[in-house]
């Protein structure tokens, strides 16, 4: 085990990040109202509709 000194931060017990990342999203629902599945599909959405409305005004702009 390493030593530390006053300065470095105390070490956590493996998995301790992956166990908080899973209770992140667990709770996620009850924060926003929605699933991540249900966020990560609607962030697609509004790409792909982003990316459709720059592709018709740059078709338009190249007709005029």
């Amino acid at each position: 085990m390493k030593k530390t000194n006053k300065y470095s931060l105390p070490r956590e017990p493996r998995g301790t990040w992956l166990r908080r990342a899973a209770r992140y999203l667990r709770e996620w629902p009850a924060r926003h109202g929605r699933t991540v599945h249900d966020q990560m599909i609607r962030g697609a959405s509004y790409g792909v509709g982003s990316g459709a409305v720059s592709l018709l005004v740059v078709w338009i702009e190249a007709r005029h």
